[in-house]
Protein backbone atom coordinates (compact mmCIF):
# COMPACT_ATOMS: atom_id res chain seq x y z
CA UNK A 1 0.00 0.00 0.00
CA UNK A 2 2.81 2.02 0.44
CA UNK A 3 1.97 2.94 -3.05
CA UNK A 4 5.36 2.16 -3.27
CA UNK A 5 4.67 5.66 -4.21
CA UNK A 6 8.02 6.98 -4.15
CA UNK A 7 9.51 3.90 -3.07
CA UNK A 8 7.07 2.59 -5.41
CA UNK A 9 7.87 5.55 -7.27
CA UNK A 10 10.54 8.05 -7.16
CA UNK A 11 7.71 10.35 -6.71
CA UNK A 12 6.81 9.06 -3.39
CA UNK A 13 10.30 8.89 -2.42
CA UNK A 14 10.76 12.44 -3.44
CA UNK A 15 7.54 13.46 -1.98
CA UNK A 16 8.33 11.56 1.11
CA UNK A 17 11.60 13.26 1.22
CA UNK A 18 9.89 16.51 0.96
CA UNK A 19 7.89 15.62 3.96
CA UNK A 20 11.01 14.99 5.87
CA UNK A 21 12.23 18.31 4.72
CA UNK A 22 9.26 19.86 6.44
CA UNK A 23 10.38 18.22 9.67
CA UNK A 24 13.91 19.37 9.13
CA UNK A 25 12.61 22.89 8.63
CA UNK A 26 11.16 22.90 12.10
CA UNK A 27 14.63 22.29 13.50
CA UNK A 28 16.26 25.20 11.67
CA UNK A 29 17.44 27.95 14.01
CA UNK A 30 16.35 31.53 13.52
CA UNK A 31 19.88 32.72 12.82
CA UNK A 32 20.23 30.29 9.93
CA UNK A 33 16.79 30.87 8.41
CA UNK A 34 17.01 32.44 4.94
CA UNK A 35 15.08 35.54 4.06
CA UNK A 36 11.48 34.83 3.18
CA UNK A 37 10.72 34.48 -0.52
CA UNK A 38 7.60 33.96 -2.56
CA UNK A 39 8.33 30.24 -2.54
CA UNK A 40 8.72 30.02 1.25
CA UNK A 41 5.41 31.79 1.85
CA UNK A 42 3.49 29.64 -0.61
CA UNK A 43 1.16 27.01 0.85
CA UNK A 44 2.74 23.60 1.36
CA UNK A 45 2.12 20.84 -1.12
CA UNK A 46 0.19 17.97 0.45
CA UNK A 47 1.37 14.48 -0.40
CA UNK A 48 -0.70 11.43 0.37
CA UNK A 49 -0.21 7.82 -0.68
CA UNK A 50 1.36 4.51 0.07
CA UNK A 51 2.98 4.40 3.50
CA UNK A 52 5.81 2.17 2.46
CA UNK A 53 6.69 4.46 -0.41
CA UNK A 54 6.88 7.41 1.89
CA UNK A 55 9.49 5.89 4.18
CA UNK A 56 12.92 5.19 2.72
CA UNK A 57 14.16 8.52 1.39
CA UNK A 58 11.99 10.96 3.29
CA UNK A 59 14.83 12.66 5.14
CA UNK A 60 17.22 12.96 2.21
CA UNK A 61 14.83 14.27 -0.42
CA UNK A 62 12.77 16.41 1.94
CA UNK A 63 15.84 18.20 3.20
CA UNK A 64 17.08 18.74 -0.34
CA UNK A 65 13.72 20.16 -1.46
CA UNK A 66 13.42 22.55 1.49
CA UNK A 67 17.05 23.58 1.23
CA UNK A 68 16.40 24.58 -2.37
CA UNK A 69 14.07 27.29 -1.02
CA UNK A 70 11.08 26.18 -3.05
CA UNK A 71 8.84 25.37 -0.09
CA UNK A 72 7.81 22.26 1.82
CA UNK A 73 5.60 19.20 1.53
CA UNK A 74 3.23 17.94 4.20
CA UNK A 75 3.28 14.13 4.24
CA UNK A 76 0.12 12.11 4.90
CA UNK A 77 1.20 8.50 4.25
CA UNK A 78 -1.40 5.73 4.34
CA UNK A 79 -2.01 3.76 1.13
CA UNK A 80 -2.33 4.08 -2.64
CA UNK A 81 -6.10 4.25 -2.83
CA UNK A 82 -6.30 7.01 -0.23
CA UNK A 83 -3.71 9.06 -2.10
CA UNK A 84 -5.41 8.80 -5.49
CA UNK A 85 -8.78 9.60 -3.96
CA UNK A 86 -7.44 12.64 -2.13
CA UNK A 87 -5.76 14.07 -5.24
CA UNK A 88 -8.90 13.44 -7.28
CA UNK A 89 -11.03 15.32 -4.75
CA UNK A 90 -8.57 18.17 -4.28
CA UNK A 91 -7.69 17.18 -0.71
CA UNK A 92 -4.04 16.50 -1.63
CA UNK A 93 -1.74 17.82 -4.34
CA UNK A 94 0.43 14.82 -5.17
CA UNK A 95 0.28 11.08 -4.60
CA UNK A 96 2.64 8.19 -5.18
CA UNK A 97 1.54 5.06 -7.00
CA UNK A 98 3.16 1.79 -8.03
CA UNK A 99 0.69 1.40 -10.89
CA UNK A 100 -0.69 3.48 -13.74
CA UNK A 101 -4.23 4.72 -14.12
CA UNK A 102 -7.03 2.16 -13.87
CA UNK A 103 -9.41 4.47 -15.73
CA UNK A 104 -12.82 5.45 -14.44
CA UNK A 105 -12.60 8.17 -11.81
CA UNK A 106 -8.81 8.21 -12.27
CA UNK A 107 -9.10 9.48 -15.85
CA UNK A 108 -8.77 13.10 -14.66
CA UNK A 109 -5.51 12.37 -12.90
CA UNK A 110 -2.07 12.69 -14.48
CA UNK A 111 0.21 9.69 -13.86
CA UNK A 112 3.84 10.67 -14.51
CA UNK A 113 6.42 7.84 -14.31
CA UNK A 114 9.44 8.96 -12.31
CA UNK A 115 11.33 5.80 -11.34
CA UNK A 116 11.48 2.02 -11.49
CA UNK A 117 11.29 -0.08 -8.32
CA UNK A 118 11.20 -3.85 -7.81
CA UNK A 119 8.23 -5.80 -6.54
CA UNK A 120 9.82 -8.17 -4.05
CA UNK A 121 8.50 -11.27 -2.36
CA UNK A 122 9.40 -11.25 1.32
CA UNK A 123 9.32 -13.91 3.99
CA UNK A 124 10.70 -14.45 7.48
CA UNK A 125 14.53 -14.63 7.75
CA UNK A 126 14.25 -18.22 9.04
CA UNK A 127 12.52 -19.38 5.86
CA UNK A 128 15.04 -21.19 3.65
CA UNK A 129 13.22 -21.15 0.28
CA UNK A 130 15.71 -19.25 -1.94
CA UNK A 131 13.70 -18.78 -5.11
CA UNK A 132 10.22 -18.81 -6.61
CA UNK A 133 9.31 -19.05 -10.28
CA UNK A 134 6.60 -17.06 -12.02
CA UNK A 135 4.58 -20.28 -12.25
CA UNK A 136 4.93 -20.95 -8.53
CA UNK A 137 3.90 -17.38 -7.68
CA UNK A 138 0.84 -17.73 -9.88
CA UNK A 139 -0.17 -20.99 -8.21
CA UNK A 140 0.46 -19.66 -4.70
CA UNK A 141 -1.67 -16.58 -5.26
CA UNK A 142 -4.34 -18.63 -7.01
CA UNK A 143 -4.49 -21.07 -4.08
CA UNK A 144 -3.11 -24.12 -5.91
CA UNK A 145 0.10 -24.25 -3.88
CA UNK A 146 -0.47 -23.84 -0.14
CA UNK A 147 2.54 -25.57 1.46
CA UNK A 148 6.18 -24.46 1.53
CA UNK A 149 7.17 -28.09 0.94
CA UNK A 150 5.84 -27.82 -2.62
CA UNK A 151 8.36 -25.07 -3.45
CA UNK A 152 11.39 -26.64 -1.79
CA UNK A 153 10.81 -25.59 1.81
CA UNK A 154 9.67 -27.19 5.02
CA UNK A 155 6.32 -28.92 5.54
CA UNK A 156 4.34 -25.88 6.68
CA UNK A 157 1.44 -23.83 5.31
CA UNK A 158 2.19 -20.78 3.19
CA UNK A 159 0.60 -17.87 5.03
CA UNK A 160 -0.02 -15.50 2.14
CA UNK A 161 -0.34 -11.83 3.12
CA UNK A 162 -1.84 -9.03 1.00
CA UNK A 163 -2.94 -5.42 1.24
CA UNK A 164 -6.69 -5.04 1.65
CA UNK A 165 -7.08 -1.71 -0.13
CA UNK A 166 -8.80 -1.96 -3.53
CA UNK A 167 -6.40 -0.95 -6.28
CA UNK A 168 -3.27 -0.96 -4.12
CA UNK A 169 -0.38 -0.21 -6.46
CA UNK A 170 1.99 -2.94 -5.34
CA UNK A 171 -0.63 -5.68 -5.26
CA UNK A 172 -2.24 -4.51 -8.51
CA UNK A 173 1.08 -4.43 -10.38
CA UNK A 174 2.09 -7.92 -9.24
CA UNK A 175 -1.22 -9.41 -10.37
CA UNK A 176 -0.92 -7.66 -13.72
CA UNK A 177 2.44 -9.34 -14.25
CA UNK A 178 1.50 -12.89 -13.23
CA UNK A 179 -2.21 -13.00 -14.14
CA UNK A 180 -2.44 -10.49 -16.98
CA UNK A 181 -4.83 -8.22 -15.09
CA UNK A 182 -4.33 -6.23 -11.93
CA UNK A 183 -7.81 -6.87 -10.53
CA UNK A 184 -7.37 -10.65 -10.35
CA UNK A 185 -8.77 -12.01 -7.04
CA UNK A 186 -6.28 -14.14 -5.13
CA UNK A 187 -6.29 -16.55 -2.20
CA UNK A 188 -4.76 -14.25 0.41
CA UNK A 189 -6.92 -14.14 3.55
CA UNK A 190 -4.40 -12.22 5.67
CA UNK A 191 -5.05 -8.57 4.84
CA UNK A 192 -3.31 -5.37 5.95
CA UNK A 193 -3.99 -1.67 5.43
CA UNK A 194 -0.67 -1.05 3.68
CA UNK A 195 2.67 -2.68 2.88
CA UNK A 196 4.28 -1.23 6.01
CA UNK A 197 1.88 -3.19 8.21
CA UNK A 198 2.28 -6.24 5.99
CA UNK A 199 6.05 -6.12 6.43
CA UNK A 200 5.67 -5.90 10.21
CA UNK A 201 3.48 -9.00 10.20
CA UNK A 202 5.97 -10.95 8.07
CA UNK A 203 8.71 -10.34 10.64
CA UNK A 204 6.64 -12.31 13.17
CA UNK A 205 5.59 -15.29 11.04
CA UNK A 206 8.11 -17.93 9.84
CA UNK A 207 5.55 -19.16 7.28
CA UNK A 208 4.60 -15.76 5.84
CA UNK A 209 4.86 -14.60 2.24
CA UNK A 210 3.89 -11.22 0.84
CA UNK A 211 4.85 -8.61 -1.73
CA UNK A 212 6.31 -5.16 -1.13
CA UNK A 213 8.95 -3.02 -2.80
CA UNK A 214 12.74 -3.13 -2.82
CA UNK A 215 13.04 0.53 -1.81
CA UNK A 216 10.99 -0.23 1.29
CA UNK A 217 12.88 -3.28 2.60
CA UNK A 218 16.36 -3.17 1.05
CA UNK A 219 17.87 -2.43 4.47
CA UNK A 220 15.36 -4.34 6.59
CA UNK A 221 17.16 -7.32 8.12
CA UNK A 222 13.95 -8.54 9.77
CA UNK A 223 12.61 -9.86 6.46
CA UNK A 224 14.24 -11.85 3.68
CA UNK A 225 13.78 -11.18 -0.02
CA UNK A 226 13.14 -14.24 -2.19
CA UNK A 227 14.68 -14.40 -5.66
CA UNK A 228 12.32 -14.71 -8.63
CA UNK A 229 13.25 -16.82 -11.66
CA UNK A 230 16.71 -17.21 -10.12
CA UNK A 231 17.42 -13.46 -9.94
CA UNK A 232 17.77 -11.54 -6.67
CA UNK A 233 16.19 -8.06 -6.60
CA UNK A 234 18.72 -5.23 -6.48
CA UNK A 235 19.44 -1.87 -8.08
CA UNK A 236 21.71 -3.62 -10.58
CA UNK A 237 19.20 -6.31 -11.58
CA UNK A 238 16.43 -3.73 -11.98
CA UNK A 239 18.69 -1.53 -14.10
CA UNK A 240 19.65 -4.31 -16.51
CA UNK A 241 16.13 -5.78 -16.61
CA UNK A 242 17.20 -9.22 -15.43
CA UNK A 243 14.93 -9.10 -12.37
CA UNK A 244 11.50 -9.70 -13.94
CA UNK A 245 9.22 -8.02 -11.39
CA UNK A 246 10.13 -4.37 -11.82
CA UNK A 247 7.46 -1.70 -12.01
CA UNK A 248 7.25 2.03 -12.75
CA UNK A 249 6.54 4.40 -9.88
CA UNK A 250 4.27 7.30 -10.67
CA UNK A 251 3.80 10.77 -9.31
CA UNK A 252 0.08 11.48 -9.57
CA UNK A 253 -1.40 14.97 -9.82
CA UNK A 254 -4.69 16.61 -10.72
CA UNK A 255 -4.66 18.51 -14.00
CA UNK A 256 -7.05 21.06 -12.44
CA UNK A 257 -4.94 21.75 -9.33
CA UNK A 258 -4.67 25.42 -8.30
CA UNK A 259 -1.07 24.68 -7.28
CA UNK A 260 0.01 23.70 -10.80
CA UNK A 261 3.07 25.98 -10.76
CA UNK A 262 4.37 24.54 -7.47
CA UNK A 263 3.74 21.00 -8.65
CA UNK A 264 5.60 21.65 -11.90
CA UNK A 265 8.56 23.01 -9.95
CA UNK A 266 8.61 19.90 -7.79
CA UNK A 267 8.47 17.66 -10.87
CA UNK A 268 11.45 19.48 -12.35
CA UNK A 269 13.33 19.06 -9.07
CA UNK A 270 12.85 15.30 -9.26
CA UNK A 271 14.83 15.21 -12.50
CA UNK A 272 17.91 16.94 -11.09
CA UNK A 273 21.15 14.99 -10.73
CA UNK A 274 20.98 15.53 -6.97
CA UNK A 275 17.64 13.79 -6.63
CA UNK A 276 18.55 11.03 -9.08
CA UNK A 277 21.57 10.22 -6.93
CA UNK A 278 19.37 10.08 -3.84
CA UNK A 279 16.98 7.77 -5.67
CA UNK A 280 19.73 5.30 -6.50
CA UNK A 281 20.81 5.29 -2.86
CA UNK A 282 17.36 3.94 -2.08
CA UNK A 283 17.44 1.28 -4.83
CA UNK A 284 15.30 3.25 -7.30
CA UNK A 285 16.21 3.65 -10.97
CA UNK A 286 15.35 7.11 -12.35
CA UNK A 287 12.78 6.60 -15.11
CA UNK A 288 14.49 8.86 -17.65
CA UNK A 289 17.78 7.01 -17.14
CA UNK A 290 16.37 3.60 -18.08
CA UNK A 291 14.41 3.83 -21.37
CA UNK A 292 15.32 0.21 -22.09
CA UNK A 293 13.10 -0.97 -19.24
CA UNK A 294 10.05 0.73 -20.73
CA UNK A 295 10.96 -0.52 -24.21
CA UNK A 296 11.23 -4.11 -22.92
CA UNK A 297 7.98 -4.03 -20.93
CA UNK A 298 5.82 -5.87 -23.49
CA UNK A 299 8.33 -8.67 -24.04
CA UNK A 300 8.95 -9.01 -20.31
CA UNK A 301 5.24 -9.27 -19.54
CA UNK A 302 4.64 -11.73 -22.36
CA UNK A 303 7.36 -14.02 -21.01
CA UNK A 304 5.95 -13.96 -17.48
CA UNK A 305 2.43 -14.70 -18.68
CA UNK A 306 3.62 -17.47 -21.01
CA UNK A 307 5.06 -19.27 -17.98
CA UNK A 308 1.45 -19.62 -16.80
CA UNK A 309 -0.05 -20.31 -20.24
CA UNK A 310 -1.78 -16.94 -20.23
CA UNK A 311 -1.94 -15.11 -23.57
CA UNK A 312 -0.64 -11.57 -23.67
CA UNK A 313 -3.67 -9.25 -23.79
CA UNK A 314 -3.86 -7.01 -26.85
CA UNK A 315 -4.25 -4.17 -24.38
CA UNK A 316 -4.75 -3.95 -20.66
CA UNK A 317 -8.23 -5.25 -19.85
CA UNK A 318 -10.74 -2.82 -18.43
CA UNK A 319 -10.51 -2.95 -14.65
CA UNK A 320 -13.39 -4.12 -12.54
CA UNK A 321 -15.38 -1.27 -10.94
CA UNK A 322 -13.83 -2.14 -7.57
CA UNK A 323 -10.64 -4.18 -7.98
CA UNK A 324 -9.68 -6.05 -4.83
CA UNK A 325 -6.49 -7.66 -3.62
CA UNK A 326 -8.19 -10.92 -2.62
CA UNK A 327 -11.64 -12.53 -2.57
CA UNK A 328 -13.59 -10.80 0.16
CA UNK A 329 -10.85 -8.22 0.77
CA UNK A 330 -13.17 -5.24 0.42
CA UNK A 331 -15.72 -6.85 2.73
CA UNK A 332 -13.04 -7.88 5.25
CA UNK A 333 -11.65 -4.35 5.41
CA UNK A 334 -15.10 -2.82 5.70
CA UNK A 335 -16.26 -5.29 8.33
CA UNK A 336 -13.28 -4.39 10.47
CA UNK A 337 -13.88 -0.64 10.29
CA UNK A 338 -17.62 -0.15 9.60
CA UNK A 339 -19.50 -3.48 9.71
CA UNK A 340 -22.97 -1.94 9.37
CA UNK A 341 -22.24 0.56 6.61
CA UNK A 342 -24.01 0.37 3.27
CA UNK A 343 -20.66 0.01 1.48
CA UNK A 344 -19.69 -2.96 3.65
CA UNK A 345 -23.01 -4.69 3.02
CA UNK A 346 -22.66 -4.12 -0.73
CA UNK A 347 -19.18 -5.63 -0.56
CA UNK A 348 -20.56 -8.63 1.31
CA UNK A 349 -23.24 -9.16 -1.33
CA UNK A 350 -20.63 -8.89 -4.08
CA UNK A 351 -18.45 -11.49 -2.35
CA UNK A 352 -21.41 -13.88 -1.95
CA UNK A 353 -22.42 -13.32 -5.57
CA UNK A 354 -18.89 -14.18 -6.66
CA UNK A 355 -19.00 -17.42 -4.68
CA UNK A 356 -22.40 -18.28 -6.15
CA UNK A 357 -21.18 -17.62 -9.67
CA UNK A 358 -18.19 -19.86 -9.08
CA UNK A 359 -20.44 -22.61 -7.80
CA UNK A 360 -22.80 -22.31 -10.76
CA UNK A 361 -19.89 -22.56 -13.16
CA UNK A 362 -18.80 -25.72 -11.31
CA UNK A 363 -15.18 -24.73 -11.74
CA UNK A 364 -13.97 -22.97 -8.61
CA UNK A 365 -15.17 -22.36 -5.08
CA UNK A 366 -13.98 -19.79 -2.55
CA UNK A 367 -13.63 -21.20 0.95
CA UNK A 368 -15.83 -19.58 3.60
CA UNK A 369 -15.93 -19.94 7.37
CA UNK A 370 -16.81 -23.48 8.48
CA UNK A 371 -15.95 -25.18 5.18
CA UNK A 372 -14.10 -28.50 5.12
CA UNK A 373 -12.92 -30.59 2.21
CA UNK A 374 -15.63 -33.11 3.01
CA UNK A 375 -18.48 -30.58 2.90
CA UNK A 376 -17.18 -29.03 -0.31
CA UNK A 377 -16.71 -32.45 -1.92
CA UNK A 378 -20.27 -33.40 -0.98
CA UNK A 379 -21.62 -30.13 -2.39
CA UNK A 380 -20.05 -30.75 -5.78
CA UNK A 381 -20.49 -34.54 -5.85
CA UNK A 382 -16.77 -35.20 -5.98
CA UNK A 383 -14.36 -36.97 -3.64
CA UNK A 384 -11.93 -35.45 -1.16
CA UNK A 385 -9.12 -37.18 -3.03
CA UNK A 386 -10.15 -35.44 -6.24
CA UNK A 387 -10.19 -32.05 -4.54
CA UNK A 388 -6.71 -32.67 -3.16
CA UNK A 389 -5.43 -33.74 -6.56
CA UNK A 390 -6.95 -30.82 -8.48
CA UNK A 391 -5.65 -28.29 -5.95
CA UNK A 392 -2.28 -29.88 -5.10
CA UNK A 393 -3.23 -30.17 -1.44
CA UNK A 394 -1.02 -32.24 0.85
CA UNK A 395 -3.46 -32.23 3.78
CA UNK A 396 -7.02 -31.32 4.71
CA UNK A 397 -6.20 -27.80 5.91
CA UNK A 398 -8.14 -24.98 4.22
CA UNK A 399 -7.75 -21.21 4.40
CA UNK A 400 -10.52 -18.66 4.45
CA UNK A 401 -10.98 -17.19 0.92
CA UNK A 402 -8.83 -19.95 -0.61
CA UNK A 403 -9.92 -20.63 -4.20
CA UNK A 404 -10.41 -24.33 -4.98
CA UNK A 405 -10.83 -26.09 -8.27
CA UNK A 406 -13.99 -28.19 -7.89
CA UNK A 407 -13.94 -29.98 -11.22
CA UNK A 408 -11.33 -31.71 -13.31
CA UNK A 409 -11.94 -29.48 -16.33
Amino acid sequence: MSLRISRVLIAALFCACAASGAIAAGKTTKSKAPAKSAASTAPALIWRGDYATARGVVDDVAKAWEKSGKGRIDMQPFNTASGLDAVSRGLADVAGSARGSAGGSESDLVFTPVAFDALVMITHPSNTVPNLTAKQLHDIYFGKITNWRDVGGKDAPINLYAVASPGDGVEYSLRRLIFGRGNQPVAAPRLYVNTAKLEEAVTLDPNALGVTTLSGVATNSKVRMVSVEGVHPSLATISDGSYPLYTPLYLVTNRNSPKAAQIEAFMEFLHTDQVKALARQHQLVPYTDAPQLADNDQARRAKLLAANNIPMPAEDPAPAPTPVSAPGATYAAGAAMAPTSEHTQEAKQAMEARNTAAADANKTYTVTKGDTLSTIAQKYSVTVAQLKSWNHLSNDTLKLDQVLQVSGN
